[in-house]
C-alpha cells in the first residue's frame, strides 16, 4: 500500500522555523514528483512546492526566499524547510506525491496533513 506520512508540525512564533518531513512508502518505482501543499480555513488547497524527481523545484510566489524543499531518494523522504513564518502560514500542510505502479498507470498519493499554525 502507497502512503505518506507527514511529521513536523505544530505551533511556532511568527519569525521562526519550522521543518516538516514526509515519508513516502510503497511504490515498487519509487516516486516522481513530491510536493506539499497547504490548505487554510475557508480557503482551498493551494501549492506550497513541488520537487522532481532530479530536484528540480518550484515554489508558490508566496513562500520564495523563506522555504526550502528537499527529498532523499535513497529514504523517499521529502522535506519542507519554512523560515521566517508568518501568521498567513497557518493551515494544514498536506504532502503529495506521485508515481507508477507496475502497470505503469499514473497515480497520486496524499498525506493525511499536519497542522502548523503561527502566532503573531
Amino acid at each position: 500500500q502507497v502512503q505518506l506520512v507527514e511529521s513536523g508540525g505544530g505551533l511556532v512564533q511568527a519569525g521562526g522555523s519550522l521543518r516538516l518531513s514526509c515519508a513516502a512508502s510503497g511504490s515498487m518505482f519509487g516516486f516522481n514528483v513530491m510536493g506539499w501543499y497547504r490548505q487554510a480555513p475557508g480557503k482551498q488547497r493551494e501549492l506550497v512546492a513541488t520537487i522532481t524527481s532530479v530536484g528540480s523545484t518550484n515554489y508558490a510566489d508566496s513562500v520564495k526566499g523563506r522555504f526550502a524543499i528537499s527529498r532523499d531518494n535513497a529514504k523517499n523522504m521529502v522535506y519542507l524547510q519554512m523560515n521566517s513564518l508568518k501568521p498567513e502560514d497557518t493551515a494544514v500542510y498536506y504532502c503529495y506525491a506521485n508515481y507508477f505502479n507496475p502497470s505503469m498507470r499514473y497515480l497520486e498519493v496524499w498525506g493525511q496533513g499536519t497542522l502548523v499554525t503561527v502566532s503573531s
